[in-house]
Order: structure tokens, then C-alpha cells, then sequence
């Protein structure tokens, strides 16, 4: 017989599943339980919203009708310009802001990262009547552009960006110089490429937060012309206009669907882009 074996201790699997395990699948289920009911209204009859019975008859109308009732023709167009002209100009003024604390000796440099870096400790919403007031002075009320102008220097994404260029070795830009490169030629074809992750990271956050923004838009919007997405279903949604809440429902799928399909597609994209941006 081996006395080795004799003593060696047993594991003993749990068969019930641990505390934690109990906890995160209840969080889930309570966090994803509006997102399947709002499933479940949009694609029944409005009588069924309250009777959840397993054989309700599924039906389109809902989306036929929330729009036929509302322009979110028009509502898409708003938010992908919006969406996509901030984060282009997003990605120009960080790029350079953060090349700029990087790599060149500018006085006073840590004292102005430091006063960039205050801006993630103020709340959007504490500086709308200032925002407001900017707008009004140059002309960028209901417009598009003064939707997405607040945003466009994002300390987030100077800061991101920042520590992603510091850990580019100098040997690189050493050689780029030697090949008779400037500094935008450094920046274009050392930097930028190296910290495709960290723009992908970035990418993704800066378009669900301004897809998704809603407060600052309704203040500076007040007509179809400029309205996004969120603003337009808060109007459509008003209870003076009688609208269903299955037809809401319906709306609302319209309104994340883009987000919610463009997730499921990139997910595992969207996960290694944060692990290796380094957010944590």
C-alpha cells in the first residue's frame, strides 16, 4: 500500500453552486428583465402586455406602427451624423492633445494634464447653462453641431491616449525621424497604429454614450430636424400622446437596436479592446 497516497488529502467539489454564482445570476436577471419584457410588449398585442401567456399570438405592428407615428427615419440620420462627427473629431483633437503630453517638453506640462484631468470630476450636467449660453452665442442652437461640440475634447480620451503613446518606445520615433519624418509623419505612422486597441476601446464607449446621451440634446434640440434618437423617443413616449406601451416598446427595440446588434456581432472585440487599452 502507498502511505503517500493514503494521506493525501480529498477534494471535495461543492455541489450546490457558491454564493457568488447565486448573486451575479440574479443581478443579471434583474438587469436584463426590462430589456425582455420590453422584448415580449413589442412583439405582442397591447392586450397582452400584463398577461404573459406562453401562446400570445406574436405580431409586427407594434413597429409598423410606432413608424408610421413617429419620423425616426429622420431620428437615424440625426444620430449617426451626431455619432459619427463627434468621435471623428474626437479621435483628431486626443490624438494630438495626447501626442502633444507625451512626448514634447512643454512647461508647465503636468500642471495642464492635471487641469485636463479635472474635467472627468465635473458632471455633464452641472455646466448645461453655461454649454447653452456658448451655443446661443454662436448660432448652434437645434443644430447638430452644437449637440456634439461639448464633447469633442474629451479628457477620457486625452488621458487613454496619453498612456498608450508613453509606452511607445522612443526607438521607433527615433527611427521614423532618421527616415526624414515629421511630427505628424511620426504621429501617423508610428503612433496611430500602434494603439489601434486603444482607439477601438475608445471608439466604442464615445458611441454608446452618445448614442445613448439624452439630456444635453433635449436642452439644445427643439425640432425634428436635430432631434437624435433618445430625444425623439422621449417625445414619442410622452404621456399626452397617447401612444400604447406596446408601441413604446417597439420604439424602444428601434431606438437600441443598432447598439444591441452591433454588440452581439463584436463582442469579443469589444472585450480584448479593453483588455489590452488597459481599462480596468
Amino acid at each position: 500500500m502507498n502511505l503517500a497516497s493514503a494521506y493525501t488529502p480529498r477534494v471535495r467539489y461543492p455541489v450546490l453552486p457558491s454564493l457568488e454564482t447565486v448573486a451575479a445570476w440574479l443581478l443579471a436577471l434583474i438587469w436584463i428583465f426590462p430589456l425582455l419584457y420590453a422584448f415580449w410588449a413589442a412583439f405582442h398585442p397591447g392586450e397582452f402586455m400584463v398577461n404573459l401567456e406562453p401562446f400570445a399570438p406574436l405580431t409586427l405592428d407594434n413597429f409598423i406602427e410606432a413608424w408610421a407615428q413617429a419620423p425616426f427615419g429622420r431620428y437615424y440620420l440625426n444620430t449617426f451624423a451626431l455619432v459619427a462627427g463627434v468621435v471623428l473629431a474626437q479621435f483628431v483633437v486626443c490624438t494630438l492633445a495626447a501626442f502633444a503630453f507625451a512626448r514634447f517638453p512643454i512647461p508647465g506640462k503636468n500642471v495642464l494634464f492635471m487641469l485636463v484631468l479635472i474635467q472627468l470630476f465635473v458632471f455633464p450636467e452641472v455646466l448645461i447653462v453655461e454649454n447653452y449660453r456658448i451655443a446661443s452665442g454662436l448660432g448652434l442652437v437645434n443644430t447638430i453641431t452644437g449637440i456634439g461640440l461639448p464633447y469633442v475634447a474629451s479628457a477620457f480620451g486625452i488621458f487613454l491616449l496619453r498612456q498608450t503613446f508613453k509606452t511607445i518606445p522612443r526607438e521607433l520615433e527615433d527611427a521614423a525621424r532618421i527616415e526624414g519624418c515629421n511630427w505628424l509623419e511620426i504621429l501617423w505612422k508610428v503612433y496611430v497604429p500602434l494603439a489601434k486597441p486603444t482607439y477601438l476601446a475608445y471608439g466604442l464607449v464615445s458611441i454608446s454614450h452618445h448614442w445613448n446621451n439624452f439630456l444635453w440634446p433635449l436642452v439644445v434640440t427643439n425640432s425634428v430636424e436635430s432631434r437624435p434618437l433618445t430625444v425623439g423617443l422621449g417625445v414619442f413616449s410622452a404621456p399626452e400622446t397617447g401612444v400604447n406601451w406596446a408601441t413604446v416598446s417597439a420604439a424602444t427595440l428601434l431606438s437600441i437596436a443598432p447598439l444591441l446588434v452591433a454588440f452581439l456581432l463584436f463582442q469579443r472585440q469589444f472585450v480584448q479592446s479593453f483588455l489590452r487599452a488597459g481599462i480596468r
